[in-house]
């Protein structure tokens, strides 16, 4: 069995994957029919580590297919052609499956039962992983564990030194793209000034 072969049937056991309804770690069943969401390829050298679809990506069984993804692939440099080529870019989120709404309307937290069942098989699975792109304060936590800089924003803070650690894969830590972070961006204007150039240029080398 090949590489591919290999992943090929992970993945299609996390498809068929019910655990957050039929079996949930804590807390309530997720509510509705589950949907898990993931794009990989053994080729794949870059990984975008999201946190988990929203209400249109688990319409559409695509993952950013949101204003999200379109801010998202802006600052990757990335059309929609090379975003969606899984045989460049996997999107491995922390949670596949879309966890709900709050009270007020706004995402839950990505499934407990998702990342610890996983999270490690799929990136065994991905050999050629070169660097992964942490999305927000869950992927932050699994991938960077004690060096994690504490809040999201002291985090982010340190991507330059989290970069350059001698580490395979390396890692570039990212705020989310939603649109509801326009303040933040707006009070770190080093994000787009200093990072997102040189989170261009290494996409585009491993991309092109």
């Amino acid at each position: 069995m090949t590489t591919q072969d290999g992943l090929n049937t992970l993945l299609r056991e996390l498809r068929a994957c019910r655990v957050c309804r039929d079996a949930p770690l804590r807390g309530p069943p997720l509510p509705h029919e589950p949907r898990p969401v993931v794009q990989a390829s053994a080729t794949a050298r870059l990984c975008v580590a999201g946190q988990a679809p929203g209400t249109r990506v688990h319409a559409s069984g695509r993952p950013f297919t949101d204003p999200s993804g379109v801010r998202l692939r802006q600052w990757l440099g990335l059309d929609e052609a090379r975003f969606y080529d899984a045989s460049r870019v996997a999107i491995v989120p922390m949670g596949h499956c879309f966890p709900g709404l709050d009270a007020k309307g706004s995402d839950l937290p990505p499934r407990a039962e998702c990342a610890p069942l996983w999270r490690d098989r799929v990136f065994a699975a991905l050999p050629a992983v070169e660097l992964v792109l942490a999305i927000g304060q869950y992927a932050q936590a699994w991938h960077l564990g004690p060096a994690r800089g504490g809040t999201l924003s002291q985090t982010v803070a340190q991507w330059r030194t989290i970069l350059d650690r001698p580490l395979t894969p390396r890692i570039i830590p990212l705020p989310h793209p939603s649109w509801r972070n326009n303040g933040w961006l707006r009070k770190h204007p080093w994000f787009e000034q200093e990072l997102l150039p040189v989170l261009r240029r290494e996409v585009a080398r491993l991309v092109a």
